[in-house]
């Protein structure tokens, strides 16, 4: 009769979520570079134009970083009092930030020098950003409760927003539309602006609204979706989604974060947001279902995070004066973010789907195939075919020739997984020759048996076969007892594991106990 191969048992994995494909990918942002500033860092944003230079402010000053070294490249300091959100235009040559004393200046990003100075406003200006869409146009918001929108070059606002009744500390302008603006106020409502009519075309979060719709806290940040379409708020530890097309209708709000959210940053195609908080979490959310899919922990409350747009940077700003910067190697295969010709681009077929599919491959050659021409016979010709015998594995030939302890031995080397050394110790205990494969052992052979007993002693796959192991290697060896310290050593943790693992189910007996109870006066009741 032919050898049969021992069958290695599959066993239900349970479905893990701390290491699936999305947590690895953020799990590569690793390493993370601790920055002091002097003062909170009240602000990180990422220029759009490589090298996707960084500017970061903090006290009374804006410093451009490089992302490549993490040093300072350039330092501006030019400011009366706290500067407060700089930015850098999408073309990387730009830089405008307020300060608490009202002025907006714009800055040349290499010289250093003031280009343009708007002074308008009386009261802290939190919010200076730079139009997507014109770049010659500048948005501030501020807390003498104004929303303008600047020209750049006749350092004259087009308009001027006086809706909000408190401090505006959030707000972009779309960029899908330039004349689109959503802002954020400390009177709990996100507004949405157009700049051609000079009105409030749409009030969120109104604490007069609905229930479920009004903010209870007021509005800390805003972001807009790339289409237009869809706006997301942070108003204390909720994060809200409003659809702008269904007139400012709240249809989702979560509550992921203890405490205050304080910033909010998509990832470079929009599909994943980020939001960081006081409580010291960074969580990031799939936008397709608004599920928190990884978590990321800082060591200080979190005032601002921003996400590079090739996704191999994350900075945050900390309220004690750290900054973060968490940095990923982006793979070689992985195409360069927003880069549509580039090399990569091409060879992966972007370009021609770009194209509407016209373009013939460009540059490949023909790939013959490693596979040996078929002979081709006659139709009633009859072929004998010759089947290959499979190959053994090692802990199967030594089954075969019945030396049961080397095919034991084969099976408790680290490489081989565990549900293969439970299904050979299955086939022994079938073969009455799970005795005989444990006997005669001295310290150095049984060590491995018992480190593989208290590894697995607490796994649901093999807890049972486990404990019928140990009973057998228990009363063969406590003869010997005490004559390796290292044995004995093993035999205690082994103990004690099983003690542990004894109170451990004692105490799930009780709690469901009390939840059976529970459940069954609930169901009384209704």
């Amino acid at each position: 009769m032919e050898y049969q191969p021992v069958v290695v048992r599959k066993h239900p994995r349970p479905a893990s979520t701390k290491h699936n494909a999305e947590s690895r990918y953020w799990r590569q942002y690793r390493h993370p570079v601790f920055i002091k500033e002097y003062a909170p860092v009240t602000s990180v944003h990422f220029s759009p134009a490589k090298p996707h230079r960084y500017a970061v402010t903090a006290a009374t000053r804006v410093q451009i970083y490089a992302p490549r070294t993490q040093k300072v490249t350039k330092t501006i300091s030019r400011f009366k009092d706290v500067a407060r959100s700089g930015c850098i235009r999408g073309d990387g040559k730009l830089v405008v930030a307020g300060d608490d004393s009202g002025l907006i200046q714009v800055f040349d990003i290499n010289s250093r020098a003031i280009l343009r100075t708007l002074d308008s406003h009386k009261q802290p200006v939190h919010v200076t950003k730079f139009s997507a869409l014109d770049q010659t146009q500048v948005l501030s918001c501020s807390d003498d409760t104004t929303v303008k929108l600047w020209d750049v070059p006749s350092q004259a606002p087009i308009t001027t927003f006086l809706d909000h009744s408190d401090y505006v500390r959030s707000g972009q302008v779309s960029t899908s539309n330039p004349h689109l603006i959503l802002t954020g106020s400390y009177d709990a409502t996100v507004r949405l602006f157009d700049s051609r009519t000079g009105e409030c075309e749409m009030v969120m979060g109104d604490p007069s609204g609905a229930a479920g719709t009004r903010n209870t806290a007021p509005v800390e940040q805003v972001l807009m979706f790339p289409s237009g379409t869809v706006a997301l708020s942070s108003a204390g530890p909720i994060l809200r989604v409003w659809d702008l097309v269904a007139g400012g209708r709240c249809t989702r709000a979560m509550s992921n974060h203890q405490k205050t959210i304080t910033s909010l940053a998509f990832n470079s195609d929009a599909s994943r947001v980020l939001t960081g908080g006081l409580d010291q979490m960074v969580k990031v959310y799939d936008v397709s279902t608004y599920r928190v899919v990884h978590t990321m922990r800082y060591p200080a409350p979190i005032l601002c995070m921003a996400i590079s747009p090739d996704e191999t940077h994350i900075a945050a700003g900390m309220s004690d004066g750290t900054l973060s910067v968490r940095r990923r190697q982006p793979k070689a295969s992985e195409p360069a973010a927003n880069d549509l010709f580039s090399v990569a681009s091409l060879r992966t077929g972007a370009f021609e789907s770009f194209l509407g599919g016209a373009l013939p491959a460009l540059g490949q050659g023909r790939v013959k195939e490693k596979k040996k021409a078929k002979p081709i016979g006659d139709v009633d010709e009859l072929k004998v075919e010759s089947k290959r015998k499979k190959r053994l594995r090692e802990y199967d030939r030594l089954l075969k020739d019945f030396k049961y302890s080397a095919a034991l031995d084969s099976v408790l080397r680290k490489n081989v997984p565990p549900t293969t050394t439970f299904s050979l110790i299955q086939e022994l205990i079938h073969r009455d020759g799970l005795r005989p494969a444990l006997a005669g052992r001295d310290d150095v052979l049984l060590e491995p048996v018992l480190r593989l007993l208290l590894k697995y002693i607490t796994d649901p796959r093999f807890g049972e076969m486990v404990c019928d192991v140990a009973n057998v290697v228990i009363e063969m060896y406590t003869p010997v007892l005490g004559q390796s310290p290292l044995i004995d050593t093993l035999f205690a943790r082994l103990r004690r594991k099983v003690a542990a693992e004894i109170r451990f189910q004692k105490e799930l007996v009780k709690a469901k106990g009390a939840l059976d109870m529970l459940l069954a006066s609930a169901a009384l009741s209704v």
